[in-house]
């Protein structure tokens, strides 16, 4: 593993504000639902695992960081539209000053950072010129996110786990 000295500073800067800001909406999630506080605890390790990893330059952290944000990013898209909706709420409150459901902007700021977060990844671990043990790295890394994601939803917010199901079509 090479130290951070090798990616530029906009790399790692890139992925510590987009971490940032997923742990933000992290925190603001739980402000609004006391109950995903242990789940949201728990999520943010991984981003703060990703921080220091690629920190390091080490695939498996790029890895954890681009795919678990893409799945994310995939899940609130497409499965549930919480960002389309976030984004209508952002509109209604340019338009009326008012804004009747704060929870849904949160995943708006938490798919800008995981979008942030995917480019600085993708970068950071290109920059490395991978071979094939570099990519299987990477592919284990984001595996090892989704995972461990995976394992706190399930001992931790049985809420989900319906949406679990429908995501990996059990």
């Amino acid at each position: 593993m090479g130290r951070s000295a090798t990616n530029p500073a906009w790399i790692n800067a890139s992925i510590l504000v987009g971490a940032g800001f997923f742990i933000f909406a992290l925190i603001l999630s739980a402000v609004f639902d006391p109950k995903i506080r242990v789940l949201h605890a728990l999520q943010a390790l991984i981003y703060i695992a990703v921080i220091v990893l690629t920190r390091r330059n080490s695939a498996w952290g790029f890895g954890a960081g681009c795919i678990i944000a893409a799945v994310w990013n995939y899940i609130n898209l497409f499965v549930t539209t919480f960002v389309k909706a976030g984004l209508q709420q952002l509109s209604t409150l340019l338009r009326t000053g008012q804004l009747h459901r704060p929870d849904l902007v949160i995943a708006v700021i938490a798919a800008a950072g995981h979008f942030l977060l995917i480019l600085a990844c993708l970068a950071g671990f290109l920059r490395m010129r991978p071979g094939t043990r570099r990519w299987g790295q990477f592919i284990a890394g984001g595996a090892l996110a989704v995972g461990y994601f995976v394992a706190i939803v399930i001992t931790t917010g049985p809420q989900y786990i319906g949406l679990l199901k429908r995501i990996f079509r059990l």
